[in-house]
Parts: structure tokens; sequence; C-alpha cells
């Protein structure tokens, strides 16, 4: 199936105004998507710039190489994970960046091929993969996991109150057919656990469960805590990291990830001066995360809960 992969830049001009782009410097896009956010990055760019591109899905880096190839900057495009930045820039030759933007989650692209099993709107096979090339997917989740590992994940992952429900609802449903197979049959069973009650407000149903294997499937919240220190560690002075997220799971891993980073004392409180000599290589830029206007969120819905944050190293 030929879908166009098209990708609304969330927060598009925040993050363009915030990275302080130097036309001859290195910035990366570690979640390069469609290229929507690396076109804009780009498009600033001398022939002197680099610009790096990183995706776990194959689909994402041929779209992007060729919505970037008007640009007259270098470009490097890599199929990895964000969180490996220092292997990427080490293979390249590069000691350091001026910036990063990293736009967290799954891209418009994704969520709108229904093939890849993302979306809880349109029946697929139960995929949800980011990298195709990984052999464990959404389906390995839904068939393999214990209720006990299900509901931990479905409340932890997808802040769901009717986890313990859903898993339960899973596990018999799958014994009752020998598996669950595809997103509707997942929806189904989702639908038929929460409460028609509890259904009538608030988002999809199927909505948070969804969040939920889609995150243990790709592992994204141990990424997201790596990620952070490792982009921090090779920016160059004044370089500048962008981060957006989409829920308080992972605005809660960046926000701590940057508090730590500029204030690294781990003296205990009580001490009246800091002893452990370490000492914060980084500047606040925003205290409260950035979030979309008004005009944003009447243009593009899926903006609704983005929250961008901002940090700069000294």
């Amino acid at each position: 199936m030929n879908i166009e992969f098209s990708h609304v830049p969330v927060l598009y001009e925040e993050c363009m105004g915030n990275l302080n782009i130097k036309p001859d410097g290195i910035y990366v896009d570690g979640t390069l998507g469609g290229g929507g956010h690396a076109f804009g990055i780009g498009s600033q760019l001398s022939e002197k710039g680099i610009l790096i591109g990183i995706d776990r899905d194959t689909d994402a880096l041929s779209a992007a190489g060729k919505r970037l190839e008007p640009l007259k900057c270098r470009k490097i495009l890599v199929q990895s994970t964000y969180a490996e930045i220092k292997k990427v820039l080490e293979d390249n030759g590069i000691d350091g960046i001026d910036g990063a933007l990293l736009d967290i989650g799954v891209s418009s692209f994704q969520l709108d091929n229904p093939e890849r099993g993302f979306s809880y709107m349109q029946d697929a096979p139960l995929d949800m993969r980011m990298n195709r090339d990984d052999s464990f997917s959404a389906y390995d989740v839904v068939n393999d996991y214990s209720q006990k590992e299900l509901t931990r994940i479905i409340k932890e992952y997808g802040e769901e109150r009717w986890a313990s429900r859903i898993a339960e609802f899973i596990v018999k449903r799958r014994k009752e057919e020998g598996g669950i197979a595809t997103t509707s049959q997942l929806v189904e069973v989702i639908k038929a656990a929460i409460p028609a009650s509890a259904r009538r407000d608030g988002p999809h149903p199927a909505k948070r469960t969804f969040q939920a294997i889609r995150i243990e499937v790709n592992g994204e919240l141990e990424q997201i805590a790596e990620a952070c220190d490792s982009f921090c560690d090779v920016l160059n002075p004044g370089g500048r990291l962008c981060i957006i997220t989409f829920h308080s799971l992972e605005d809660r891993i960046v926000k701590e990830a940057f508090a730590r980073r500029l204030n690294p004392c781990t003296c205990p409180p009580e001490f009246p001066v800091c002893v452990c000599g370490k000492v914060s290589d980084a500047n606040k830029v925003t205290g409260k995360p950035i979030i979309p206007s008004e005009e944003e969120l009447e243009t593009n819905p899926r903006s609704r809960s983005a929250k961008l944050r901002v940090i700069e190293k000294k």
C-alpha cells in the first residue's frame, strides 16, 4: 500500500527559534520521520553546514531523503535510534554538534499507514514496530505476556485505570480464540473490558492501551533517559537540545534528566555545602514547557498534548 509520507511538524516555529541555528553548524534531527522539522533546520544551513537525520524506520529515511534533496547543506541519514547518537557521530567522524531536536513518539506516517498496526482506528495485523527489521512486535506482547505483565505495562505506560480488567479480558479472549491477531480484535476486547459509562467521555477507549503496547514494543522510555544525557554530552558550547514529548511519562523523564544536568550535585540535602564536586555543564532555557498555540491546535489537533523543553550546553 503506497501512502505518501507526510508529517505536520509540531511546535515548528518554536523549535526553529530555540535551536539558534548557525548557518555553518552541525545539527541533528534524531526522529527524522517525514523530514518536516529537518527541512526547516536544513533550510537555514549553508553548504558548510551538516544535517544529520536519524530514524529507525527505513520508510522514513527514504521519504525524508527525497524531501531533503533540494537542501544545499551536507546531509547524513542514518538508520538507528536516537539513543545511539554517540555511535552515529563516531561513525561519521564528528566530535560535537551545535544543536539537536527529538520529536518523541510515533510519526504521523506510521499512524496513518494501516499496515503498520499503530492505529486503533484502522484494522491491521498487530505490529507497531518502528523498525520493521525487529522481530518483536505488538502481537508478541498481546499474545505472550502474562496477565500480570500486561496489567503492569498498560497501567504504567498507558496510565490506564482499567488496566487489570483489560489484561484479564485479553488473556481470556486469546485462550478462547487461539490468539488476538489484529488491531480491530484488540479494540473489541478493550471496549468489552471498559464499562460503557467510562467509555462515554474522554479519548478513544483503546488509546492508552495502544500507547502502552507501542512503548513496550519499541523500548521508548528507556531510550529517552539515555538520549537526554548522550545528546547533552555531544553538544558544543552554546548548543541546544530541544525535546518534544506527547504524554506525561515522556515529559517527566525529560524534565528529570534536564534537572539532573542543571544540578548534578549528589550531596544529601542536609549538607551545608557541596562536597561531591559535581558542577553543571548546562543552562536552563525553558522552565515550564512550551505548548502549542490555539492556532496550531486548530490546524493540527495531534499537537494537543505536545510539550517542548530546551536545554543549552555551557
